[in-house]
C-alpha cells in the first residue's frame, strides 16, 4: 500500500521573472515587527488581579497570522491619494502594469463605494491539487495603513492564469511608496469539500456542556494551558 502524496500548492511564474519579482513566502515567515518585539507578559500589568498577559499569548490570533502564504508586490509602485481617497493615481517604473481600475460603478452602494476600487497586478500562477480552493483575504490582523485589499475565493485547481488583487486606497492623501516585496494578500487553500460541513444548530448536551465547561476552567486555571492543548490537540 503506498501513501497517497502530499497536497501541494504551486506558486508559478514565467521564466523572465524568475528572480526579478517579489517571490511568495509562508505567512508564518512575516510576522510584524510589533508582534516579535511584544512581550507574552507586560511585567508593568502583572498583579494579584491581572495575568499581565499579552496577545503575543493568544493562540487564534497567532494562528490566524501564520495560515496560509503570502504574495507580496512584485516591484515597487508610487500611489499618489487625493480627495480623501476619492482619486487615486498609480506610478511606477517596472516593465509590467502594476495597477490598474475598476470602474466605481461596479461597487455602486458599497460602504468604500465613493473610492475608486483599484486592482494590483500579480504574476504569479497558483496551482492546487484538484478540489482545492484559495482564499484571497487582506493580512490577517496586520492592517495595511495604505490599501485594503478585497477577498476571494478562486478554483486554483482549473484557473491557473494570474489572479490580480483589487483593493481601495486608505491611505492619507499625499504619495505613498510602496516597495517591491510588501506583502498584498494572504493566501490560504482548502479543500472545498471541508466547507459543506451539514450544519447543526440547537442546544448543547450534558456531556457537551461539560466538557465545555471543564475546557474553560482549564484555560484560566493555567496561563499556558490553552498554547499546550491547542498545540496537543493538532
Amino acid at each position: 500500500m503506498f501513501a497517497s502524496p502530499k497536497a501541494k500548492i504551486r506558486f508559478l511564474c514565467t521564466p523572465e521573472d524568475e528572480g526579478v519579482i517579489a517571490p511568495p513566502i509562508p505567512s508564518k515567515g512575516h510576522l510584524p515587527d510589533w508582534f516579535r518585539k511584544l512581550p507574552a507578559v507586560d511585567q508593568s500589568k502583572l498583579a494579584p488581579n491581572d495575568t499581565g498577559l499579552t496577545v503575543k499569548r493568544c493562540m487564534p490570533f497567532l494562528d490566524a497570522m501564520m495560515t496560509g502564504y503570502i504574495i507580496p508586490l512584485a516591484a515597487t509602485v508610487r500611489l499618489e491619494i487625493r480627495d480623501g481617497g476619492k482619486t487615486v493615481t498609480a506610478g511606477w517604473d517596472f516593465d509590467r502594469t502594476m495597477v490598474s481600475n475598476h470602474g466605481s460603478h461596479q461597487v455602486a452602494g458599497h460602504p468604500q463605494g465613493d473610492m475608486p476600487p483599484c486592482k494590483f497586478h500579480n504574476y504569479w500562477s497558483i496551482r492546487t491539487p484538484k478540489g482545492w480552493s484559495c482564499l484571497f483575504v487582506p493580512l490577517l490582523n496586520r492592517p495595511n495603513s495604505v490599501f485594503e485589499p478585497v477577498a476571494g475565493i478562486v478554483d486554483t485547481d482549473t484557473y491557473v492564469a494570474p489572479i490580480h488583487f483589487p483593493f481601495f486606497a486608505r491611505g492619507a492623501d499625499g504619495l505613498h511608496e510602496i516597495e517591491k516585496g510588501t506583502p498584498l494578500i494572504q493566501v490560504i487553500p482548502f479543500r472545498r469539500d471541508s466547507t459543506m460541513l451539514e450544519a447543526e444548530i440547537g442546544s448543547e448536551s450534558r456531556s457537551e456542556a461539560a466538557e465545555r465547561h471543564k475546557v474553560s476552567r482549564n484555560t484560566i486555571a493555567s496561563t499556558g494551558w490553552y498554547r499546550r492543548f491547542a498545540r496537543a490537540a493538532r
